[in-house]
């Protein structure tokens, strides 16, 4: 028997190495997210925190979805959470790619 996620690749015909190449582009760090790591390591070294209220843009993590954790979701493996957002993440883009809608986290796990 299929996990719900294999499932949901062959009924919407979408290929996993499409997915792997998504997340890579989605992903994949830009100046400005580097710019967020220094001034936050700058910060730290220096000792100061930040202004009440005020909080830094979200980076992007630099770690895109790989074969291994494909196939471990395929397969049915317990994955974690971060691994699961990648995931569904770089699939959405995918499905928008596809012109069909979105899907949630619920749907594929």
């Amino acid at each position: 028997m299929a996990t719900k996620f294999a499932q949901f690749l062959q009924d919407n015909q979408i290929d996993p190495r499409r997915i792997l190449i998504a997340s890579a582009e989605l992903e994949r760090l830009r100046p400005e997210d580097r710019k967020l790591r220094l001034q936050k390591r700058a910060a730290k070294k220096a000792g100061t925190k930040p202004a009440e209220g005020e909080k830094p843009a979200k980076p992007r993590t630099g770690r895109a979805v790989t074969p291994r954790l494909v196939e471990a979701v395929s397969v049915g493996k317990p994955v974690s959470g971060p691994a699961k957002t990648r995931l569904l993440r770089a699939l959405n883009a995918v499905l928008v790619t596809k012109k069909k809608t979105a899907v949630d986290l619920k749907a594929l796990f």
